[in-house]
């Protein structure tokens, strides 16, 4: 894809109500009689004693995993009461963490979830009118571990890096898939008749575990797109790396699309190295995204172990604090001409402008829809700090730069004076302005708005038809510069711009080509462009450029052809335009290093029903097992997703894998695969015996 993206992209917070349980209550409260009469009392100090002894327990470094799903933790409880309470508390922690990260969101939910469900369980053991035997304890003490495992794991997607968390995604689901694991195991010890609890709550607990062990993961195709776009923009060879339109969309899934979340990102990366060290790849990988993202923001890049852990100006200095209300909440510095929004918070004129430029029309810190994007003065908020700034004879850091990444900005009167050019009766000057305008399109956000507002998406549509084949390159480059504003794609689609860049992907030159097909996949992101490039044969120029072209254009078209095959009809028509065979010959030609890529379409196209007939043959079989042999983690993982597609629909595909020798294979990819790749094998082998072809 492109070169010449470099540049711009709101995140979402909820929090959990706190559970409130009967082991919650005051001492006194707590020496209530059992079922037989029997007090299990404990003093207010005994409970502060045990309190302390858990906040020590939860804020050691000590209850943490050993290797990828083992945990070192402090020795059992002396009794029942206190494990009960412990776990209670640690429940109720982990509900009150509130929001997780992207990646792990579900996961985490529905973990915590399953915690609070035992609340019951814990309530009636509290209860109890007999003491819990010692099997019975020992129980509750390895649940107890488990609940420190899953603290542990909860609190790194709660505050963890982002980046991090979405690099090692899988390695993530291996810790929940132990954390899960460990639970069913715990509970499924417990001596449920000698602890006398009721059958309501042992069914309740036995349902819990059976949804637990056959609960669903993620969505594949979610997976496959973060993937996707993580591979590209950390790979050192695919020219994507430095696509703007792949970098903003990936910063807006991690949640990474703001100022104020970057700079708690880099103290969360800051906080990786520490543990991992700055020198390993993971790392450096991490940071170099991160970096990107700033990019992207205009933010300065800097080294981030050379960071302070807080922000510089939330820091005291000697006897100055900076009140919270002087700091604009998008920039976190303090503020020069305050003004208040339609939403009554208040903000740097600058920087909300920047924000509502960016076709943003929602308040930046409620999240809210405003009803206008007028900007009344705060005079009152001016003046204090105006009174604050004398008093304590503060000056602002040098703000200078932030207009754009490269520290300049664009004026009106030169962003008029090149849309003229482009209709200048001088190919030379329309040249010139088409190529200048793809320049300032890529370095600044703020310019794609500006062009468009002064009708330069319709003049650069007219030179896209020009047979000057620099021109051509230079129009069709800035059209998709430009597309990266969302309000602008239904500008460029609305100037019936997509039939005329289809036409420059069939027959320009292949840079042109090339960013044709970039131009496509940006405008794809709307729903509605999908239908459009599609009825205007787009799909069958793509696949075109999917055969002929360099391998930065089969890249660009292999891209392009996922997103337009979300859409349904979509994949009828990549079958039809013959997408198949260019795909296998990814697979087969590993130099490529394509095979994720083609691989994910497979599994795009194998879900329509003429995509299966197509696809399953015999030959394409043997290729899906050799992979499933000898391909890395990821490709086995896309290759037996594939394959069980297949053969869910059709026993014969699962009986030709079979004499291609993918059994054992399949067997050892459900004992040592990625977590994903482990629940497909499984199916895989479940298929075979539902259909008597076990060898």
């Amino acid at each position: 894809m492109s070169l010449d993206l470099i540049s711009s992209s709101s995140s979402s917070s909820s929090s959990s109500s706190p559970i409130m349980s009967p082991l919650l209550q005051t001492p006194e409260e707590s020496t209530a009689p059992s079922r037989s009469g029997r007090k299990l009392a404990r003093t207010t100090m005994g409970l502060e004693r045990d309190k302390k002894r858990l906040g020590d327990v939860e804020d050691r470094r000590g209850d943490t995993l050993v290797d990828e799903i083992g945990i070192v933790t402090t020795a059992p409880a002396p009794n029942g009461v206190d494990l009960v309470q412990e776990s209670v508390s640690l429940i109720e922690y982990v509900a009150r963490l509130g929001d997780f990260r992207s990646t792990q969101r579900q996961e985490c939910y529905s973990l915590v979830r399953r915690m609070k469900s035992l609340l019951p369980l814990f309530d009636e053991i509290r209860f109890l009118g007999s003491a819990i035997p010692p099997n019975g304890i020992a129980s509750l003490s390895k649940l107890k571990k488990v609940f420190c495992l899953a603290k542990k794991l909860l609190k790194t997607c709660n505050e963890g890096s982002k980046i991090y968390l979405a690099l090692e995604s899988e390695a993530m689901m291996v810790k929940f898939h132990a954390v899960h694991e460990k639970l069913c195991q715990a509970l499924d010890e417990l001596p449920f008749d000698e602890i006398e609890v009721s059958v309501e709550v042992r069914e309740q607990v036995e349902l819990m575990v059976t949804q637990l062990r056959r609960g669903k993961r993620r969505k594949d195709t979610q997976d496959m797109e973060l993937a996707v776009d993580l591979m590209a923009v950390s790979s050192k060879t695919d020219e994507r790396n430095a696509d703007i339109a792949i970098i903003e969309r990936l910063a807006k899934k991690l949640d990474l699309n703001t100022v104020e979340n970057l700079k708690k990102e880099t103290i969360a990366i800051s906080n990786v190295a520490k543990e991992r060290g700055q020198t390993s790849e993971c790392i450096e990988q991490i940071v170099e995204i991160l970096n990107k993202f700033k990019q992207v923001f205009g933010m300065e890049v800097i080294d981030v172990f050379e960071e302070p852990v807080k922000p510089k100006l939330l820091l005291k200095s000697g006897s100055l604090v900076i009140p919270h209300e002087f700091l604009c909440p998008i920039t976190l510095e303090v503020m020069r001409d305050p003004v208040i929004i339609a939403s009554g918070q208040t903000f740097e004129r600058e920087s909300i402008q920047k924000w509502f430029d960016s076709n943003h029309r929602t308040c930046p810190k409620t999240r809210e829809r405003l009803g206008h994007l007028s900007l009344a003065p705060n005079h009152a908020l001016k003046n204090l700090i105006t009174q604050w700034r004398e008093t304590n004879n503060y000056k602002s850091p040098n703000t200078e730069g932030l207009a754009s990444p490269q520290g300049s900005s664009v004026k009106q009167e030169e962003i008029s004076s090149l849309v003229e050019e482009l209709s200048s009766c001088q190919l030379k000057v329309q040249r010139r302005a088409a190529k200048d305008i793809r320049m300032l399109s890529k370095e600044n956000p703020e310019s794609r708005i500006l062009f468009a507002e002064n009708g330069a998406i319709p003049a650069l549509v007219q030179l896209l038809m020009y047979p000057d084949s620099k021109i051509q390159e230079h129009a069709v480059t800035a059209l998709l510069n430009l597309s990266i504003n969302d309000s602008n794609k239904k500008l460029i689609a609305n100037e019936q711009a997509i039939p005329t860049i289809i036409d420059v992907l069939r027959n320009g030159r292949m840079e042109s080509r090339e960013n044709s097909a970039a131009a496509l996949f940006s405008l794809s992101m709307l729903d509605e462009n999908k239908v459009t490039i599609a009825l205007s044969d787009g799909i069958p120029a793509l696949v075109e450029l999917l055969e002929q072209g360099t391998v930065r254009g089969k890249k660009d078209a292999v891209t392009a052809l996922f997103n337009l095959c979300l859409n349904q009809a979509n994949k009828a028509r990549a079958i039809d335009a013959g997408i198949v065979p260019p795909l296998q010959l990814l697979l087969k030609d590993k130099k490529l290093n394509m095979v994720d890529e083609a691989l994910s379409m497979f599994l795009l196209l194998v879900t329509h029903p003429q995509g299966r007939y197509e696809i399953g043959q015999l030959s394409f079989i043997g290729t899906l097992v050799d992979i499933i042999k000898k391909g890395t983690p990821k490709n086995k993982e896309c290759a037996a997703s594939v394959l069980l597609e297949l053969s869910s629909n059709n026993s014969s595909h699962i009986l030709a894998a079979l004499q291609f020798g993918v059994y054992e294979h399949l067997v050892d990819i459900s004992e040592t695969g990625t977590n994903r790749a482990q629940r497909k094998a499984r199916g895989l082998l479940q298929v075979m015996k539902t259909s008597d072809q076990l060898p």
